[in-house]
C-alpha cells in the first residue's frame, strides 16, 4: 500500500458536490483556511501550492504519441490543438474548475499476493474481527482489558466490540493482535472444493471468416528474393503451430482446445472428437450455447492431441461472416472448467452474426447487443477465466467493446499483424498466474469515502485471477461536513485487507494497517508527493472514465493533473517521469477531444440517451488500445526509483 502524498489532505472537494452539500460544507467548516488564508483569498476550499523556492526545470521531449484522428464510417475528425488549461479563479460563471486530489493510494496487488517475497509476519491464528465493518484489530488499535472481557473501540467505525476472554483464549483468536503493520493470516481449513492451476484450460478461438484471407508482405531476408504474401489465416495459423509446439515442450500437461467461428462456429475441442457446429437459431440463444460449452467434454493434455490439434489447424480455409459474439461464449464456457483457464480471441473483423453482433447492416439480427460483451466479460471473471483479444491492424472491429473482455478478467489486448501474432500469443498463454480469487478490502475512519468508487468509508474490490504486475489506485476523501474534525487529529489509520488462494491452494488473508499524519494546511509541500502514483492513477481513472462515456469528467480530471504536474515539475524535477505523466495527459486529452466532437454531431436528446455509446463507438482501434492500455499503467522500481509505465 502506498500513498502519493506523505500526509492526508482534508480540504479537497469533488466537483460534483451539490449547492446544498456547499452550503452545509461553507456551514460546517472555519471560514479561514488552517493555512491562514481566508476564503475569499484563496484559490480554491483546496489549494495545491507548493511551499519552496522554484527552480527552473530542464526541458526534456515527451515521446510521441498516437494519431489522434478518428475515422469512422468514413468521416474524419480532424486533430484540433489540446484544451487550455483552466483559469484559476472563480470568476466565470457558471464553469466549475475541478483541483487534482493528492490522496491516492496504489496497490501492487500482483506483488502483494506473492507471499514467497513478502516481509510480513505469519500467524496460524484467526484474525479478530470489527462486528460492524470488519475491521481487524492490529497494532494500531487499542483494546481494553476488563475482569472477564475484552473492549475494541473500532478505529475505523467507532463500533465497541465486547469479547470476552474466554473466547480469546481458545487458542483460534488472538488475544493481542501481532505486532506489526503487515500481518499474514494463513488458514489451515482444507478446501473441498480442489483446483489445481497446472490443469487448467486453453482454448484458442480463431477468426476464420473471408476477411481472414487478405495477405501482408513479409521480409524475405534476401534483397535477391522476391516478396512473400502470408494472408492473415496463415499468419495465425503458423503461429499456433508453434504454441503448440512450444507446449508440448514446456507444459506437456497442458490442454488445449479449438474453436473457429465464420458463419458458424465449430468447436474441435483438442481434435480427437467429432466437431461441435453452431449454426443458425442457435448462434442467438445465450442460454443454448453457454450450456453446450459448459457440457463439452473436457480435452486431453497436448503432449496426446499435438497432432490431431496441428491437423485441424492445417486444414482451416477462410470464408463466410463474423460470428464472434457466439465463439467467445462457447469458449469461456469451456474454460470455466478450471479456474485460472485462458481464451485466446484472435480476429479481424466486427463480429456482424448472431450473439454480440457489432454491424447492424450486415446482421441477420434486428438489433445489435452492445451489452453482450459487458455480460459475458462478468461471466468469466466470476469463473476466474482469463480472455485475452487481438485485432489485425488496419481493421476496425471495435475494439472498444470487444476489448471488454479482457480489460474485466485480467487478459492483454493488443493490435496485431502477421509477423507480431505469434509473440503475441505465446505472451497471453504465459503462465503467470500468482492467485486466484483475490478480494480487496479497503478500510478508511467513518467520515471519509472513496469518489468514483464507494461513498461510504469501506471499499470492497473483487479482483478475481491476479497476474504479474497488477496494480490498482483509488482517490479518497473527507466529507465536506467532518473537515474540521479530522483537521483536530494527528493520524488517520487505513487498512487493506486482501484474501486470495495461492498457487497451492493455501488460503491466506493479508492485512496491512497504515496511520497517515494530517496535514493542517491545504498546500503541499512537492517533496511529499509521489508523481508516480499520481500518474498512474491519473491514467488509469481519465481512461476509465472515457471507457464509461463520461468523457467531459475525465476532461475536468486531466486539466486537474495538467496544473498539478505544472507545478510539480517547477519545484521538483523528474524529468524521466515527468515525460511519462506529460504524455499519457496529452494523449487522454487529444483522445477525449476528438470524442466530445464525434458528441456534438449528436442531438441533444440523443446525447442524454445513448453518451456512453456514442463515446465508446466513436474510438477508433488504435485510440481503444491505448486507452485500455491507460486503464493498466503500472508503476515499476528501478535502481531505487519507480517509474510510470503502461503495459505493452
Amino acid at each position: 500500500m502506498e500513498f502519493a502524498c506523505s500526509h492526508v489532505v482534508c480540504n479537497w472537494r469533488s466537483e460534483s458536490l451539490s449547492e446544498d452539500e456547499a452550503k452545509v460544507s461553507n456551514q460546517g467548516c472555519s471560514s479561514t483556511l488552517p493555512c491562514g488564508l481566508s476564503r475569499a483569498q484563496s484559490d480554491h476550499p483546496y489549494d495545491n501550492r507548493i511551499t519552496f523556492v522554484q527552480k527552473p526545470a530542464p526541458s526534456v521531449a515527451p515521446p510521441p504519441v498516437p494519431p489522434r484522428s478518428i475515422e469512422r464510417r468514413g468521416t474524419v475528425f480532424r486533430a484540433l490543438p489540446p484544451p487550455p488549461l483552466p483559469p484559476r479563479g472563480l470568476d466565470n460563471i457558471g464553469e466549475t474548475h475541478l483541483k487534482a486530489n493528492v490522496n491516492v493510494v496504489s496497490l501492487k496487488v500482483g506483488s502483494l499476493v506473492d507471499i514467497s517475497k513478502a516481509s510480513a509476519i505469519q500467524c496460524s491464528q484467526k484474525p479478530v474481527h470489527c462486528g460492524k465493518c470488519s475491521a481487524v484489530m492490529s497494532s494500531a488499535s487499542s483494546p481494553e482489558t476488563h475482569h472477564k472481557t475484552i473492549i475494541w473501540r473500532c478505529e475505523f467505525c467507532g463500533k465497541e466490540n465486547v469479547y470476552p476472554q474466554t473466547t480469546l483464549k481458545g487458542g483460534r483468536f488472538s488475544l493481542r493482535s501481532p505486532s506489526g503493520r503487515d500481518i499474514l493470516y494463513m488458514d489451515d481449513d482444507e478446501d473441498t472444493e480442489y483446483e489445481n492451476l497446472d490443469d487448467m484450460l486453453i482454448v484458442l478461438c480463431v477468426d476464420i471468416s473471408g476477411s481472414m484471407s487478405v495477405t501482408s508482405e513479409i521480409s524475405p531476408g534476401n534483397a535477391m528474393r522476391s516478396p512473400t504474401y502470408v494472408s492473415r489465416l496463415q499468419g495465425v495459423q503458423e503461429a499456433l503451430q508453434m504454441v503448440l509446439s512450444s507446449l508440448q515442450k514446456t507444459s506437456s500437461h497442458r490442454r488445449v482446445a479449438l474453436v473457429t467461428f465464420n458463419n458458424e462456429v465449430t468447436v474441435y475441442g483438442d481434435g480427437t472428437k467429432v466437431p461441435l457446429t453452431l449454426r443458425d437459431w442457435a448462434l442467438v440463444d445465450y442460454d443454448y450455447v453457454k450450456k453446450a460449452g459448459e457440457n463439452y467434454s473436457t480435452p486431453h493434455c497436448i503432449a496426446e492431441t499435438i497432432q490431431p490439434l496441428t491437423q485441424k489447424i492445417k486444414e482451416l480455409r477462410e470464408h463466410g461472416a463474423t460470428a464472434l459474439g457466439p465463439a467467445a461464449l462457447v469458449s469461456v464456457a469451456m474454460a470455466s472448467q478450471f479456474t485460472g483457464s485462458k481464451v485466446i480471441i484472435c480476429t479481424d473483423g466486427q463480429a456482424n452474426i448472431g450473439l454480440g453482433h457489432l454491424d447492424q447492416e450486415f446482421s441477420r439480427c434486428p438489433n445489435p447487443s452492445p451489452y453482450f460483451y459487458n455480460r459475458l466479460a462478468h461471466y468469466a471473471a466470476e469463473k476466474g477465466v482469463i480472455v485475452s483479444v487481438m485485432t489485425f491492424e488496419g481493421e476496425d472491429c471495435r475494439l472498444a467493446e470487444v476489448g471488454r473482455l479482457a480489460d474485466h478478467t485480467g487478459g492483454r489486448i493488443n493490435i496485431v499483424n502477421v509477423g507480431t501474432v505469434a509473440t503475441e500469443i505465446q505472451s497471453a498463454i504465459a503462465d503467470n498466474v500468482l492467485a486466484t480469487s483475490v478480494m480487496a478490502t479497503l478500510l478508511a475512519p467513518d467520515g471519509m469515502y472513496f469518489p468514483y468508487e464507494e461513498d461510504n468509508h469501506r471499499l470492497v474490490r473483487e479482483i478475481g485471477n491476479v497476474t504479474d504486475g497488477v496494480e490498482i489506485t483509488f482517490q479518497f476523501a473527507i466529507r465536506a461536513e467532518k473537515v474540521e474534525s479530522f483537521q483536530q487529529r494527528d493520524r488517520i489509520p487505513f487498512q487493506l485487507q486482501l484474501s486470495f488462494k495461492t498457487r497451492d491452494l493455501q488460503k491466506v488473508t493479508r492485512v496491512i494497517t497504515h496511520q497517515k499524519r494530517v496535514t493542517t494546511s491545504s498546500w503541499v509541500w512537492a517533496g511529499s508527493l509521489n508523481i508516480s502514483v499520481l500518474g498512474v492513477h491519473c491514467a488509469q481513472l481519465c481512461a476509465r472514465l472515457t471507457m464509461e462515456g463520461r468523457v467531459q469528467e475525465a476532461q475536468r480530471q486531466l486539466r486537474a493533473q495538467q496544473d498539478l504536474l505544472k507545478d510539480i515539475s517547477q519545484q521538483k524535477p523528474s524529468p524521466k517521469e515527468e515525460s511519462i505523466y506529460g504524455n499519457w495527459i496529452s494523449t487522454m486529452s487529444m483522445i477525449c477531444e476528438d470524442l466530445s466532437t464525434v458528441n456534438q454531431n449528436t442531438t441533444e436528446t440523443d446525447a442524454k440517451q445513448a453518451s456512453r455509446t456514442c463515446s465508446t463507438a466513436s474510438l477508433s482501434d488504435a485510440a481503444a488500445n491505448v486507452v485500455y492500455q491507460m486503464k493498466r499503467a503500472k508503476s515499476m522500481s528501478g535502481k531505487g526509483q519507480r517509474v510510470a509505465m503502461m503495459e505493452n
